[in-house]
């Protein structure tokens, strides 16, 4: 049994974090991590409405006795969420652990603190992440470059950007982007972290509701599989590499405002990737992590293979390694 500050201060069995995914994050999956010890995240805005998302809550709690929690995202937008609408039904239906990204949290972070609900928030730089420390969350996740969705415009890998933050963040961090398997669990305790968010490898997986289709897709992928769009914008996305994704960049590089590629990467589109499993209809997330994902388990198959094969590294591998050892292991 492994057992980190995150795992102390959330109250999880294991360090595996589910983390928000639009489209994605629905009871079925999120219940599912929850069952296989991991912290399961519902996606708020995946929700029509607040109404919605108390009725998904509930859903999820039919599905499962143990812990899970919320993702809020706060991102600009024409015509903005009614985010605080959210957030009063998140605070309403009694969930304990949420997630939040984008800009600008305090106010959010403020109005869950005195609901006594934690907050994990997720972060692509150190300086985003000290700031999110003395706004009050109880935990960071750091996202480097490699994460599906929106990794900043660093560029900063996670091998430099979770040791960099370890060095400075005084809660409990969970490292983001790029993990799937006990490797990168390991890895991410090495650099100082005390746990993992998979996104990709959970939406790759037997109780993940999004088509069949998809998921053979990102089996069948590499990690050269994916495209940066929105650079010339200074709001870059990772998403899967298709034709949708290949026109959009192809547009930017002629200059091309986000009103002109509005329509090809409207979410609609890539809602109905997830629903008809044409993989070209429209931009949908995945992270480079693809090229680290050859199957499609079940949430237990997967978080159990990740927690036995990360003890065995620790204990086997790792320990032959000390002085002496490899030779002992030897005879």
């Amino acid at each position: 049994m492994i057992k980190t500050r995150f795992t102390e201060a959330f109250g999880v069995e294991h360090p595996i974090v589910q983390g928000g995914m639009q489209w994605v994050g629905r009871a079925e999956l999120v219940a599912a991590v929850a069952n296989a010890g991991a912290l399961g995240m519902i996606t708020a805005l995946t929700q029509p409405t607040p109404e919605d998302l108390t009725k998904e809550i509930a859903r999820c709690r039919d599905l499962t006795d143990k812990p899970f929690g919320v993702n809020l995202t706060i991102l600009p937008a024409i015509k903005p969420p009614p985010y605080a609408e959210y957030r009063q039904a998140i605070i309403e239906a009694g969930v304990r652990v949420v997630e939040t990204a984008g800009n600008k949290p305090q106010e959010h972070v403020d109005e869950f603190k005195k609901a006594g609900v934690k907050v994990l928030h997720k972060c692509t730089s150190v300086r985003h992440a000290l700031s999110a420390e003395r706004m009050g969350v109880d935990g960071i996740s750091i996202d480097g470059f490699e994460c599906a969705g929106h990794p900043g415009e660093d560029d900063t890998p996670g091998l430099i950007l979770i040791p960099a933050a370890a060095d400075k963040i005084k809660v409990p961090m969970i490292a983001s982007g790029g993990f799937a398997d006990a490797r990168g669990l390991v890895a991410a305790l090495a650099l100082g972290a005390d746990g993992i968010n998979m996104g990709t490898r959970f939406m790759c997986t037997k109780e993940s509701p999004i088509h069949q289709a998809v998921k053979e897709k990102i089996v069948a992928n590499d990690e050269r599989s994916t495209d940066l769009i929105f650079r010339t914008m200074r709001n870059t996305s990772r998403v899967a590499r298709n034709a949708v994704s290949q026109q959009v960049i192809a547009l930017e590089k002629q200059g091309a405002t986000f009103e002109q590629v509005r329509e090809l990467v409207a979410g609609a589109r890539g809602k109905m990737v997830y629903v008809n499993g044409d993989t070209d209809e429209g931009v949908w997330s995945a992270g480079q992590v693809q090229g680290l994902i050859h199957d499609i388990p079940s949430c237990g198959e997967l978080v159990s293979r990740i927690m036995r094969e990360a003890e065995a590294i620790i204990r086997a591998r790792l320990e032959s390694m000390l002085s002496g050892g490899a030779r002992q292991a030897a005879e």
